[in-house]
């Protein structure tokens, strides 16, 4: 009986030992779960910023290509103003020379204008003199003709003396 009872102490303060490493084991347990259920919180907190990361990265590399084909167009139009400038400044070459020329053309026509001036001045001249000239050899055919009618009346006086 004793043996019994021996037995049955060692079984109860194995039971107790049992219970007590139960309690511990259940605390643990219990630990345990509150544990994996914070990192289960923090695995969904960290997943939700994982997806507005994704969002935040997706709307970067979208700002990122707009920005590109900004850059892009903005090379194309400074490459397009460089090339209107270019065109300007020959424009404006041009242009120089264009007004140089229209300066030397009216130059000339003024210098022409001033020839052809005293050419009308000549011209008049030249016309007053032709009309005196015409004026004197109509004066000297009227004093041919009044000489010549003078000669035959005389030469025909003669005749009949």
């Amino acid at each position: 009986m004793e043996k019994i009872k021996e037995r049955l102490n060692k079984l109860a303060a194995e039971r107790d030992d049992a219970i007590a490493q139960n309690d511990e084991h259940q605390k643990k347990v219990k630990q345990l779960e509150q544990l994996l259920l914070e990192k289960d919180q923090e695995i969904t907190s960290l997943s939700h910023k994982l997806s507005v990361m994704e969002t935040d990265l997706d709307k970067a590399e979208g700002k990122v290509a707009e920005f590109k084909t900004q850059q892009l167009d903005g090379e194309a139009s400074k490459m397009t103003v460089e090339g209107l400038t270019r065109k300007i400044q020959l424009l404006e070459e041009e242009l120089d020379a264009a007004e140089k020329h229209a300066k030397e053309v009216v130059e000339k026509l003024r210098q022409v204008d001033v020839k052809a001036e005293h050419f009308e001045r000549q011209t008049q001249r030249l016309e007053q003199e032709r009309d005196q000239w015409e004026k004197k050899y109509e004066e000297a055919q009227e004093k041919y003709r009044a000489s010549k009618a003078e000669l035959d009346e005389l030469v025909q006086n003669m005749e009949g003396l």
